[in-house]
């Protein structure tokens, strides 16, 4: 009997731990997906993790958001085919690792702005907790309920073992 509430546990815990544990990068913090921003600087210290979300805040119809390849990238130049976000609150998930490279394909915000950004993802394997950032309150606020979760999921882990 406390074999298979462990298991149903598990069970439970493997759906819902990604989520607890994905992190949503705001591009640019504060700033926002705009020009004038060293979105390199912004990114660096952070680690990315597969499950996790870059979300890009900018006004609809001032920039858009295209992911590209390395060329793309250092050319500002997207690949024909390739389709531009433009919601003004495009989310991306990070479902697979590697380099990723973004730019705004309006006028010449990548070339002049320069608005691109490069990442390298990280396998979700590879993470000791929650992706850190150095967004002030809705990061803190986020990380203590990941906290509180894994408080409580460890805790009931106990309850069977």
């Amino acid at each position: 009997m406390a074999s298979s509430q462990l298991f149903f546990v598990l069970a439970i815990l493997a759906i819902v731990a990604p989520s607890i544990l994905a992190t949503d990068f705001i591009v640019g913090d504060d700033k926002g997906w705009t020009i004038n921003v060293d979105y390199q600087a912004w990114a660096q210290g952070k680690l990315f993790y597969v499950g996790d979300n870059l979300v890009f805040n900018y006004p609809e119809g001032v920039h858009n958001v295209l992911k590209v390849n390395g060329t793309g990238f250092q050319e500002c130049a997207a690949p024909a085919g390739t389709v531009a976000l433009t919601s003004g609150k495009d989310v991306i998930n990070l479902a697979t690792p590697g380099r990723k490279w973004y730019i705004c394909g309006v006028s010449k915000h990548c070339e002049v702005g320069p608005q691109k950004l490069f990442i390298t993802v990280m396998p979700a394997s590879f993470a000791p907790s929650p992706s850190p950032t150095t967004s002030a309150a809705p990061t803190s606020s986020v990380n203590g309920a990941r906290l509180g979760w894994m408080t409580v999921v460890i805790g009931i882990l106990g309850i069977f073992i």
